[in-house]
């Protein structure tokens, strides 16, 4: 049993979550936790995709891209800026600067597959 508790401890404290308020395609801020560990640009896409998916289950659009508001210190007054997270770095070096903070401020863009899209054409009627 003491072994279990002390994976379990382990566990607990090497998989880190921080709040994210993530507003999808300009609606209305949603609050979630995500996993910011090891997350790669496409791990962090994917728990967005899943959290979509969860509070609108009919929506079929993925993630395309992510903004978060970066913070910077400057003579003793915090101040923030829009970024497009890029790549994987850009994950790496969200988490860091936001060690300080209670919350990430992120805006999230939603686009359709080009299959969804192909299916959601009408096809013209043959004139023949």
């Amino acid at each position: 049993m003491i072994v279990f508790n002390f994976l379990l401890c382990r566990f607990e404290t090497a998989v880190r979550w921080i709040d994210v308020h993530a507003q999808f395609n300009g609606g209305k801020p949603r609050r979630l936790k995500v996993r910011c560990l090891g997350v790669t640009l496409r791990g962090l896409k994917d728990q967005l995709n899943e959290f979509n998916q969860r509070v609108n289950p009919r929506d079929t659009r993925r993630v395309e891209y992510v903004r978060y508001k970066r913070p910077t210190l400057d003579e003793g007054r915090v101040s923030f800026t829009w970024v497009e997270l890029t790549k994987d770095e850009n994950v790496k070096s969200m988490f860091w600067e936001h060690n300080m903070f209670q919350w990430i401020d992120m805006r999230v863009t939603l686009l359709r597959s080009n299959e969804d899209i192909i299916k959601s054409l009408i096809l013209p009627k043959d004139r023949d």
